[in-house]
């Protein structure tokens, strides 16, 4: 069997539709493109969301939602995560050795009624406290 003697598998190619070639083709006359008007021209593609003038329903539907850049801090109480006040000095690392913390959390808030005695201990500016 030489190089020569390849065939395409049965069925694999089917020859291509050759149109504008006569009423007597069947793709004759408008060749496939139906009647006239907009999408028989040639270049003819319509916007993604285009639908024919009519205004689009992403823009008929209110807009929702908002995502805020602001970082919130993730509240501790205090009073109930007694092993954070006994910390010596409190940071990022020493909270969550005592506290499990997600990864993704950057701040950190401490909220209760012996939160602000802990100002002096925090080492960290990522971590604040209430009280006035």
């Amino acid at each position: 069997m030489g190089i020569e003697n390849l065939t395409p598998a049965e069925g694999s190619t089917s020859s291509t539709k050759r149109v504008g070639r006569g009423c007597g083709s069947g793709m004759g006359k408008t060749s496939t493109r139906g009647g006239k008007g907009q999408t028989a021209r040639s270049g003819s593609t319509r916007k993604r969301n285009f639908e024919g003038g009519q205004t689009p329903l992403a823009r008929r539907l209110p807009k929702i939602g908002f995502t805020s850049r602001v970082v919130k801090p993730y509240i501790i109480n205090v009073e109930k995560v007694t092993s954070i006040a006994e910390l010596a000095e409190i940071t990022m690392e020493s909270i969550r050795s005592v506290h499990k913390l997600s990864i993704t959390v950057k701040k950190v808030k401490l909220v209760g009624a012996t939160a602000r005695d802990l100002a002096s201990k925090i080492k960290d500016e990522n971590i604040t406290t209430t009280g006035k």
